[in-house]
């Protein structure tokens, strides 16, 4: 998502979004590891009073302080899909973990000017981390700063992704080299993953398939802690509402290498 001047956060804007974290964090925590009804949505994919809950707090929230904003929720769709400003978010991101008692899910919020990310915020409620990043300021999690890691091969690289199955298969069979290249991968997280790449303990986060708001919070973090993110042929995240592919790496030398198996060089 380049080619357009940065525009910086408001912090007021900043300060705000941690406060819509804030009050997620205990509606979460309420329904987390109890037996949940859950609800499939037309992509099938899971959903519960939990994630309808946050997302309304956190829309009642936005329009009472930002009436002139948007919001693209994951939940209530869109409102105001033309304002300059516009709030994503993802209530829970890993429901699938979330409704099976484990830690590997996330809150996403991201703020967007013109279709640029300009701040992301993933909160993990049960624990009480939260990453942030903002356009032009270093990454923060839980209020100091991080750092992706140094990491420059493929061998040494731990890699992850959310899911191979959201994959079609010409893409699961780049992922598949990829992968045996590296020093090991993993297959879950979804969000969490993300703020592990920020922490340096994650070296290569690869994703496919996926809306604008399980990916939108995620650049300023990663991109703010040093990261690179692309789609896998290496070309700026389009200002779309899906994304087929996108690979974000600890640094750029490790995202030449993640290119050369994905382009099948």
């Amino acid at each position: 998502m380049s080619g357009r001047a940065e525009v910086a956060c408001p912090p007021e804007a900043a300060e705000f979004a941690h406060s819509l974290a804030d009050r997620v964090r205990p509606i979460v925590r309420r329904y987390f590891r109890t037996r949940l009804d859950i609800h499939s949505k037309l992509d099938e994919s899971p959903v519960t009073i939990a994630d309808r809950e946050a997302e309304g707090a956190m829309r009642d929230m936005i329009a009472a302080t930002f009436p002139d904003h948007g919001i693209r929720g994951e939940e209530f769709g869109v409102h105001r899909a033309d304002a300059d400003w516009v709030w994503v978010l993802d209530p829970i991101d890993g429901t699938k973990s979330f409704v099976s008692g484990s830690l590997a899910f996330g809150t996403q919020i991201a703020l967007v000017h013109k279709g640029r990310p300009v701040l992301g915020i993933i909160d993990q409620p049960i624990t009480g981390e939260r990453w942030c990043g903002r356009i032009g300021a270093p990454s923060l999690f839980n209020g100091q700063p991080t750092r992706t890691s140094a990491v420059g091969t493929l061998a040494e690289a731990v890699v992850y992704t959310s899911a191979v199955d959201h994959y079609a298969l010409p893409e699961r069979e780049r992922y598949a080299a990829l992968a045996a290249a590296a020093r090991f991968s993993r297959s879950s997280h979804d969000c969490y993953a993300a703020g592990l790449l920020a922490l340096g303990t994650v070296d290569l986060l690869l994703e496919g398939n996926l809306f604008d708001y399980d990916i939108l919070p995620q650049i300023p973090i990663i991109e703010g802690a040093g990261g690179v993110v692309t789609d896998w042929q290496g070309e700026p995240l389009a200002d779309v509402r899906r994304f087929d592919t996108v690979l974000m790496a600890a640094n750029a030398e490790l995202h030449a290498a993640a290119l050369e198996v994905l382009r099948g060089n």
